[in-house]
């Protein structure tokens, strides 16, 4: 996975350095490196911290910066070479990269944000197993009261807690009753339209419980069916949030890279063991596939 994301990083600066007037072909590195795009998406945005997209805009910026350096006379000329129908797109995503328009960085050159290329390295210390498990498990509903809340990375999200402070206090009970499948209990289910969607994003919170496919969703609740295979089934427990969210990172970083698993498209699934305002013991429920 790391020469694959080394490869993809190549192919951004070979089109990005001739001009990138559409998307790379990301289903075209993941087919030829025998993954697919929805893991290969999830484990760039998860290393590198930034989508795939993003990663690419700052890169095109970065370049054109250097151009209005240069001296390129003709602003169109180089918002077309990026990518940028007009001057006014082009001076949007400059502004949103750089913080300068482009005019005062032909004029002054600077201040510039610039993106590094990136290059992937995998360091192996063994020094913090994981503790993971695999379960193959039928079709699943999950179902409960969903909501669409912005993407946070860190620290707890306050629109998350708010949707499920809204719940009234007998639909947990009511929910825990429909409950006949693992994961056993209430679960946090959240769903990405986009594999490596940015922070801010709109996603899918769903608070409910996992039930087998046989069964009928009551009136009132809303359901994610997640087809039939394998769970990678990763255990955690300390400080709440930070744990879990060490747990997410070391998903990417320590365990897909070094095992024959990649992530197959479905919701990432929470379940608590043992939960307070400070401290977590949670199972993190992620589809793969070998």
């Amino acid at each position: 996975m790391i020469g694959t994301l080394n490869t993809l990083v190549d192919l951004v600066e070979a089109e990005v350095g001739n001009g990138l007037a559409g998307e790379v072909d990301v289903a075209r590195v993941a087919r030829d490196h025998g993954t697919t795009e929805y893991h290969l998406r999830r484990m760039f945005s998860a290393l590198a911290g930034m989508p795939l997209s993003e990663y690419v805009r700052r890169r095109r910026m970065t370049l054109a910066a250097a151009d209005l350096i240069a001296g390129a006379p003709d602003l169109l000329e180089v918002a077309v070479r990026y990518g940028y129908g007009s001057t006014e797109a082009f001076g949007r995503a400059f502004r949103a990269v750089h913080g300068s328009a482009p005019a005062d960085v032909r004029r002054s050159g600077g201040p510039l944000r610039t993106q590094p290329t990136l290059r992937f390295r995998l360091s192996v210390e063994g020094s913090t197993p994981m503790d993971v498990t695999i379960n193959d498990m039928p079709e699943l509903r999950l179902v409960g009261h969903a909501a669409k809340v912005p993407l946070i990375h860190e620290g707890v999200n306050p629109h998350i807690q708010a949707h499920i402070a809204s719940l009234p206090a007998e639909e947990h009970v009511r929910l825990k009753s429909l409950n006949d499948t693992e994961p056993r209990g209430i679960l946090a289910v959240t769903e990405s339209p986009s594999p490596d969607a940015p922070e801010g994003s709109m996603i899918t919170y769903l608070h409910g419980v996992a039930m087998t496919a046989s069964g009928s969703v009551p009136d009132g609740l809303d359901s994610i069916t997640v087809p039939a295979g394998a769970w990678a089934v990763f255990a955690s427990s300390g400080p709440h949030p930070e744990t879990l969210q060490r747990l997410w990172a070391a998903t990417a970083t320590d365990w897909f890279p070094s095992n024959p698993w990649r992530l197959r498209p479905g919701p990432s699934v929470l379940r608590y063991l043992e939960l307070t305002e400070t401290y977590a013991s949670c199972e993190l429920w992620m589809p793969v596939e070998q």
